[in-house]
């Protein structure tokens, strides 16, 4: 008992000094002063009732409502709309000698019994009016669209209108349920275009996304995926904020923990702002989240301690209609008082509450200490803002869309209505909705309002940067803006310099899943990840990638080749074996001298052509096969140089015949050193063969048939010039195509053929008695030939681009000089060296030693 009686008398003492200390504030406001601004720069709602009277009158209906503390947002919009309204009532070519007069009503949606579906609505908006009762046309309502949507039904059973100057709802467009209520916001699809092209500018392709799960939040995220496609960006992460409260604080650490583990280091923000989503951003308030916010104007907001919603590191960057610049309003917003208004006892109150102001004690409507200095300071100490916001415009636009209906309806009734001079005119709100649906005009800034309009198809947004520029002064800044109207390249319009100045994004670190591919290397998507998400691989050969981010390499021509880098493609050089080339000028002066050296092996034979060694073996087969080894040399020549068509044709056939005339001479000589020593005793039947030099006849017939082997080569399928771009890296090569390949190698098997008859018959008679037998020289001459071109065929097929060409330059040098040098090298060394053995008299004298025994 006794704790309870202390209990009681600590109440009563504290409710007394409540009493008195609500007793020294002045007797109209018995109230105590709430300094403490819960909401901050939120945005809430109120209600604007528009009506009529004859005459030229102030507005004269400040809601007693007004006494409850208001945020700035909430002052700027009463603001705007008596500045709206006093424009309207002078301009006289909007109805002339009516005024137009509001009444403002604010929180209602706090005080839900007002907004109710209960007995007492009628007291509000009733479905009837007596004659001395205020008959409102219209009622704006916003900018929060649920208590627009819970006035809704209200406002239908009470024949009124409702103008929607909040931002657009898809819910609010039912006509179904809410068939009097019209927004004046239209929908759009731009803002995700917009943000689209703000993120390609910024290089930025890994962005985080969070919404409300609502259709407002859902579509747009549809939205924004297919315009991301577009551009090869990617959502990193996509966080939906419930509507259920007990299941939004179970997902609080979620929320949290799927922004910062995310390595996006841009997020957008989308959607109902009277959502939750609302105050997951205040509760990140004091969170250290380093990131870019990209959202809309209407998330534009300062929380209760004076701090941005958006309290980030980096800042946030904002898109919002673009609207003129209304004439005047910075003007009035420094000038507004409340001694401009005749009933100003509740716009005394806003005043005595937010500024301070002094109130007499015997009249609440004369304010002492209240300067206009005093409210340019408050309005600079709580960022008020000296032009108009989006929903601010919004709402002027709205009111004049009524004006200007109730103008038309004026006009439309000017036949059939008298005029009453000094009484309200008379409107029927339903008339009002009419002209209202369909009206069309130019407001004073010179922007068109049509409120008939499906969808905004020429939209333009301007793009803010908001930062804190020192603890509780944030700093918003115009950076560019986006047109939708325009061609792609010219929508989006950014201002360097502006960003440089106000901003730090240059210098974040780039909103990306993977650094980007230098050039020479191509993207390799990682399995299970997004496009954005990729590997850098370098290009294959012969590939480049000349810019970053590549999809693929490409293959450069057939006339390019890749620089090391894989960045460029270069001009491939063309080559050959010229006789420029070290390994050409060797082949050729060699090819020119084995010639000189033929030749002057010819000349010491026709000087000596009478001696033993010369006559000896056939003497004129000695000269052909002579000749034919000056051809063989000279024909290297042809390999030698640029290719061209006749060259490449004569290369195959001038090898093939003047070797077939070489080895075919070797076979007869050797046929002639077998007849020589078989044929020659007599009574042999054979004997005329030798004497009649048949054969000589092994030359034209074998040369005959190569002839006809090449003739049919160079008919069906002759060699062409040719070039192998792939055979050498950064080279172009020109070379001589075989043509028929079975052809040419029926050609060299021709020849291998001849020279193994060659090699078996001179095998066979290399031990035949005789002082000049040549059959070893024969024999060991066409063992080099077949070894030479029997070695050619692997060396051959495993080397490529010029090499091929030397290894067959060079078998023919080989092959031609190992003839050469093993037949008439013995025979010129005797001649030149030992010309005593070159005499028929020391023959005959070796030939009688041996018949006498010696």
């Amino acid at each position: 008992m006794i704790n309870m009686f202390s209990l009681t008398f600590v109440f009563l003492v504290l409710r007394f000094s409540f009493l008195f200390c609500t007793l020294t504030d002045p007797k109209c406001f018995l109230r105590i002063k709430d300094k403490e601004n819960q909401d901050g720069d939120k945005e809430l709602d109120c209600f604007f009732s528009i009506y009529t009277v004859g005459g030229h009158m102030k507005n004269d209906h400040f809601s007693g409502n007004l006494d409850k503390q208001l945020t700035t947002k909430n002052i700027h919009l009463i603001l705007s709309l008596y500045f709206a309204i006093e424009e309207i009532n002078r301009d006289p070519h909007i109805l002339p000698n009516i005024s137009l007069l509001v009444k403002v009503e604010c929180k209602l949606l706090a005080d839900r019994r007002k907004i109710s579906l209960s007995s007492k609505r009628g007291d509000y908006f009733p479905n009837y009016h007596c004659r001395k009762q205020k008959r409102y046309l219209v009622v704006l309502t916003g900018p929060m669209w649920l208590p627009a949507a819970m006035l809704g039904p209200l406002l239908y059973i009470s024949r009124l209108p409702e103008l929607y100057y909040g931002p657009f709802h898809p819910l609010l467009s039912n006509h179904e349920h809410f068939p009097s209520l019209y927004q004046m916001d239209i929908k759009d699809t731009s803002v995700s275009v917009a943000m689209v092209s703000l993120a390609v500018y910024f290089s930025w392709n890994w962005v985080g996304l969070i919404i409300s799960d609502d259709d407002l939040g859902l579509q747009f995220s549809s939205e924004l995926r297919k315009e991301m496609q577009r551009h090869d960006i990617c959502l990193a992460f996509v966080t939906i904020i419930t509507y259920d409260i007990k299941l939004f604080f179970k997902r609080v650490s979620m929320y949290y923990n799927q922004i910062m583990m995310s390595s996006a280091k841009v997020v957008i923000i989308y959607g109902d702002k009277d959502s939750l989503l609302q105050m997951n951003l205040r509760l990140w308030q004091f969170v250290d989240i380093r990131r870019i916010w990209v959202t809309t104007s209407q998330w534009d907001m300062i929380t209760s301690k004076g701090e941005f919603l958006f309290n980030s590191f980096h800042g946030t960057l904002s898109f919002s209609h673009h609207y003129s610049e209304i004439a005047g309003f910075k003007k009035f917003m420094q000038t507004v008082h409340p001694s401009n208004y005749t009933n100003s006892i509740s716009l005394a109150k806003l005043w005595w509450i937010y500024f301070n102001c002094s109130l007499s004690s015997t009249n609440c409507k004369k304010l002492k200490k209240c300067s206009g200095k005093m409210l340019l300071e408050w309005l600079s100490r709580y960022q008020f803002e000296m032009s108009m916001s989006d929903t601010s415009y919004k709402l002027y636009n709205a009111v004049y869309a009524v004006a200007h209906s109730l103008h038309e309806l004026l006009l439309h009734q000017v036949d059939t209505q008298s005029e009453t001079t000094g009484k309200g005119l008379e409107f029927d709100s339903l008339q009002v909705v009419s002209f209202l649906r369909n009206a069309q005009f130019v407001n004073p800034a010179g922007d068109i309002v049509n409120m008939n309009k499906k969808a905004n198809l020429d939209i333009e947004y301007d793009i803010f940067y908001t930062g804190n520029f020192i603890q509780m002064y944030g700093l918003k800044v115009k950076i560019g803006k986006f047109t939708q109207y325009l061609p792609h390249p010219q929508q989006l319009l950014v201002s360097d310099e502006m960003i440089e100045w106000a901003t730090d994004i240059r210098q974040t670190p780039p909103s990306i899943c993977s650094t980007p591919c230098s050039p020479g290397f191509r993207k390799s998507l990682q399995d299970g990840k997004s496009i954005c998400c990729f590997d850098c691989i370098p290009c294959s050969e012969n590939e480049i990638s000349n810019m970053s981010d590549m999809d693929y390499c490409l293959k450069c021509p057939d006339e390019q080749y890749a620089n090391m880098e894989g960045t460029h493609c270069l001009s491939k050089i063309v080559t050959y074996l010229s006789y420029k080339d070290p390994i050409g000028m060797i082949l050729a002066c060699l090819a020119l001298c084995f010639s000189a050296l033929t030749a002057a092996i010819f000349g010491v034979f026709m000087r000596n052509q009478d001696t033993p060694i010369v006559k000896a073996n056939n003497r004129n087969l000695s000269y052909c096969l002579l000749m034919s080894l000056i051809s063989c040399f000279l024909c290297c020549l042809l390999f030698i140089g640029q290719p061209q068509v006749a060259t490449c044709i004569m290369q195959p056939t001038i090898f093939a015949v003047v070797f077939t005339v070489a080895v075919s001479t070797v076979l007869a000589k050797t046929i002639t050193v077998v007849l020589a020593f078989k044929v020659t005793a007599p009574g042999k039947k054979m004997r005329w063969l030798l004497i009649s030099g048949a054969s000589n006849l092994i030359i034209p017939i074998c040369t005959m048939i190569q002839l006809i082997l090449c003739g049919i080569w160079v008919g069906t399928s002759p060699p062409f010039v040719d070039i192998d771009v792939h055979i050498e890296f950064g080279r172009i090569l020109i070379v001589c195509n075989k043509g028929s390949v079975i052809a040419f190698y029926l050609v060299l098997g021709y020849l291998g053929f001849i020279a193994l008859a060659s090699f078996t018959i001179a095998f066979l008679a290399r031990n035949l008695p005789d002082t000049f037998n040549e059959a070893k020289l024969l024999t060991i001459s066409t063992v080099v030939f077949c070894s030479v071109w029997i070695t050619f065929l692997p060396v051959y097929h495993s080397t490529k681009g010029k090499a091929t060409v030397v290894v067959e330059v060079f078998c023919i040098l080989a092959s031609s000089a190992g003839l050469l040098l093993c037949i008439f090298a013995p025979k010129c060394y005797v001649i030149l060296l030992k010309p005593e053995k070159n005499s028929f008299c020391k023959i005959r004298n070796t030939h009688a030693k041996v018949k006498n025994g010696y």
